[in-house]
């Protein structure tokens, strides 16, 4: 559906109260990948999450199953696969390694690093504003992990490969999505990472315990609970409405790690992600009234 369409057929208030709801339900991705800590490697607890997650494909199979998928379509599915499953396993990394308000202000960069893709690999023109705003967002980011003023661990640095490997990913689906139906898009992702992890998480697995099997089962269905609001967000209103309710989720991300993870705000974090998701909704607006679609959401579902 388009933009257009969506604001005449769907309600503004709608859209921003879906777009609520998806930002709570990553902000409890997140949280439960708090909860389940470093016990595990990183690796594993991706591999469970997208293992148990598969039982929110069975809808998804028939087309799936119908799918014409030749050999070019499957080695782009699998190296989209390979891609975002090293993605992720710096996201579970940098989760249990830096505090929630760090990884989501951080993330904020994902929809930055498809706009630079899209210019160098598909040609995309970067008019004179764009590259203002993108520059924005770099700052932002300089200001969140500010070089020489604060020790840069490396949950940071994998954060960042986090969001440069989701670009990546992203920009494989988009032509993906001209070959074959979006759910199949959706359902390959997820058996593609799935059977990209497993080899990573055999190498060093340890045996999960039934509460650490609950808490990623739950980590699977906020996830799948996330790509449903988002969707109806985007049927109720368009992107320049929804986005920048977007910023929220960082708020909610600081609130939830003062409270229950015992780590600090830091007015830096708050600073920087807010002229990250400034500068990423400037580039949305832009791209609605070029009536064009390149620049993802911020919390587009990822994991």
């Amino acid at each position: 559906m388009t933009e257009a369409r969506a604001s005449q057929t769907g309600s503004p208030l709608a859209g921003v109260l879906w777009m609520l709801a998806t930002g709570l339900n990553f902000v409890m991705v997140t949280a439960l990948v708090k909860i389940v800590g470093s016990r595990i490697p990183a690796a594993e607890s991706a591999f469970l999450r997208y293992f148990l997650g598969l039982v929110f494909l069975v809808p998804m199979w028939r087309p799936l199953l119908a799918a014409p998928l030749p050999w070019p379509t499957l080695a782009l599915f699998s190296a989209r696969g390979l891609v975002h499953s090293l993605g992720v396993i710096l996201w579970f990394y940098a989760m249990a390694s830096i505090p929630m308000a760090e990884v989501t202000a951080i993330n904020y960069l994902n929809p930055v690093f498809v706009t630079l893709g899209a210019a160098l690999i598909f040609g995309e023109k970067l008019a004179a504003r764009r590259l203002a705003a993108i520059a924005a967002a770099l700052l932002g980011a300089f200001i969140i992990l500010r070089p020489g003023l604060r020790e840069v661990l490396p949950g940071h640095i994998a954060m960042l490969g986090t969001a440069v490997l989701f670009a990546a990913s992203y920009l494989m689906a988009n032509r993906l999505t001209a070959l074959v139906r979006p759910v199949v898009v959706v359902a390959m992702l997820s058996i593609t990472v799935t059977i990209g992890l497993a080899p990573f998480a055999l190498v060093n697995w340890v045996p999960p315990t039934l509460a650490e099997l609950g808490w990623l089962f739950g980590v699977a269905a906020f996830a799948t609970a996330g790509h449903y609001s988002m969707t109806r967000a985007f049927a109720s209103a368009p992107m320049t409405v929804t986005q920048p309710v977007t910023f929220l989720q960082l708020v909610w991300s600081v609130l939830i790690g003062a409270m229950f993870f015992a780590e600090p705000a830091d007015i830096w974090v708050i600073l920087g992600g807010g002229l990250i998701i400034s500068a990423v909704s400037f580039i949305t607006w832009r791209e609605a009234v070029l009536k064009r679609r390149v620049t993802p959401v911020v919390n587009e579902p990822k994991i």
